[in-house]
């Protein structure tokens, strides 16, 4: 496996210098601005992430202000209450894509983000304090106790709200296919152990977030 600096030097080759890929790379937010960032944008990212699977990004930023007034601004607290009229009304809501499942997982999130909320004064104030160095954890949190929350949506969920947030993305998988960490995408969980031990490595040669370790393999395929 190259160490970070081998595998920057590929990438800022690719992007026309090193000045050129810093300016590029995003920076995650610190713990604490996660932290004060209000529970209700945590599942607006939920929302925002989970329709733009299997639909054109276009298509829900159109109906985005549909989506915010449909949902009274994503209150958790209220949101997890809905029920079967709810449902009926977001079905005939033109200002909302009317898919029923992802309409229902939205309920399902809201439960999730206030029993967090419960027990950790704050959803924010628990994504916020998740060690870097067990983000696959978190990953595996949000497939289990989160309503479609598995595989990259969840990862652009945490990337959205500034999380450190590394996206499995075909060309962050092509770059740790070539390093030797697996052989496919990473799906089970040793591959996923091997990927954050992979990422771990790079973070303490680099001092950098989970975040621009990300795009900087990313940018290193093509």
């Amino acid at each position: 496996m190259r160490s970070f600096d081998e595998i920057f030097a590929i990438s800022a080759t690719r992007k026309g210098g090193a000045d050129t890929l810093e300016a590029l790379l995003d920076r995650p937010l610190p713990p604490e601005e996660i932290a004060r960032s209000g529970d209700d944008r945590w599942l607006a990212a939920m929302v925002k992430c989970l329709f733009q699977a299997g639909f054109h990004w276009k298509v829900i930023e159109a109906k985005w202000d549909g989506f915010e007034s449909a949902f009274g601004g994503f209150v958790p607290a209220k949101v997890a209450l809905y029920g079967d009229a709810d449902m009926d009304r977001l079905l005939a809501d033109e200002g909302v894509v009317r898919n029923g499942a992802k309409l229902a997982a939205v309920i399902s999130n809201a439960v999730f983000l206030t029993d967090l909320a419960r027990d950790h004064g704050s959803a924010a104030r628990f994504f916020a304090d998740w060690p870097d160095a067990d983000y696959v954890g978190l990953l595996d949190l949000l497939a289990k106790r989160g309503a479609r929350l598995g595989g990259v949506t969840g990862q652009r969920v945490l990337r959205m709200m500034g999380k450190s947030a590394f996206i499995l993305s075909s060309d962050v998988t092509a770059r740790l296919i070539a390093e030797g960490v697996v052989d496919k995408a990473p799906t089970s969980k040793r591959d996923l152990a091997a990927v954050q031990a992979a990422f771990n490595d790079w973070q303490a040669q680099s001092g950098r977030s989970l975040t621009e370790i990300s795009q900087v393999l990313a940018m290193s395929i093509g």
